[in-house]
């Protein structure tokens, strides 16, 4: 079953309702490529905002407190490592737009498509590819 998306704005919509002819035209790898570098810039401003939050560490002499102030910090952390590593994502789909394989299948070599491409701008499979992938995944138990 596939989820039907919808555009965020009206660039979403020009996007989505331009020719099959202009697939990964420059004007298209130009989008993808301010979309990804505010990503970018969003997940960097992240990690400074953590950075800045963690050096404000509140000192409590409650030892509950205390335990709630750490596992706050622990989580904060566990989901800026997980941006870190969206971070070499993004960077990987600039690098496919420099070398001219964005928006390609990596295994099919079909075009991802525009709406997935909107949903997941680092997606590097089509649809199909994505479930055969995650198929065989599951099937070895990963």
């Amino acid at each position: 079953m596939s989820a039907v998306l919808l555009p965020e704005s009206d660039s979403d919509v020009a996007l989505l309702t331009s020719s099959p002819s202009d697939y990964m035209s420059p004007s298209q790898l130009a989008f993808f490529r301010r979309r990804l570098l505010a990503e970018r810039d969003a997940l960097l401003q992240s990690a400074h905002d953590t950075t800045q939050h963690l050096h404000e560490f509140e000192r409590t002499p409650d030892p509950s407190d205390r335990a709630s102030l750490e596992e706050d910090h622990s989580l904060e952390l566990r989901v800026r490592d997980r941006e870190r590593k969206h971070l070499h994502t993004i960077d990987e789909a600039l690098a496919r737009i420099d070398d001219g394989s964005y928006g390609w299948c990596e295994f099919t070599g079909e075009p991802i498509g525009l709406a997935r491409l909107l949903a997941r701008p680092t997606a590097t499979l089509s649809v199909e590819a994505q479930e055969l992938h995650e198929k065989r995944r599951r099937m070895r138990g990963r």
